[in-house]
């Protein structure tokens, strides 16, 4: 008998939290959460979550977003960070700066800003790797000159 309570205890700490908003909701403020959730209504303020944000066509977001996985068909004017990537959807539009890194843009999406994807810890991490090789731009006034 005690073991039926503590296997339905077990089943539902292992699930993960999913959160609905519909559409008709309006919401305004911070939404914080772990798991996932779905907005198809609309959103002003802040939506942190570390899981999945999936965002529906009908949904309208304006403020700032932070999650593991955006997700998003619907229209979003915000600053965006994404942990892992960034899926814009048709018929989705994405306006403002995002930070991820990684991102896919469907045919038929729109994105207008500024994208940072980390490309600068690559640059600085090449650059270094590579201090003790010589420019041969250097040189080319340093040529010999030859009389014939």
């Amino acid at each position: 008998m005690w073991a039926i309570g503590e296997k339905q205890a077990s089943d539902t700490a292992t699930e993960e939290n999913f959160t609905f908003l519909s559409k008709g909701v309006d919401f305004k403020g911070i939404i914080n959460f772990d798991g996932t959730i779905r907005i198809d209504g609309r959103v002003e303020g802040e939506v942190r979550t570390t899981g999945t944000l999936i965002i529906g066509e009908q949904a309208v977001i304006k403020g700032i977003i932070s999650a593991g996985v955006l997700m998003t068909s619907g229209k979003i004017n915000a600053t965006v960070t994404a942990t892992a990537k960034i899926h814009i959807q048709k018929p989705g539009v994405l306006i403002g700066d995002i930070r991820t890194p990684g991102i896919s843009i469907e045919d038929g999406a729109h994105f207008h800003g500024m994208c940072d994807m980390g490309a600068h810890k690559w640059v600085d991490e090449h650059s270094t790797a590579q201090k003790n090789i010589h420019d041969p731009a250097l040189y080319r006034g340093k040529a010999r000159s030859v009389d014939l």
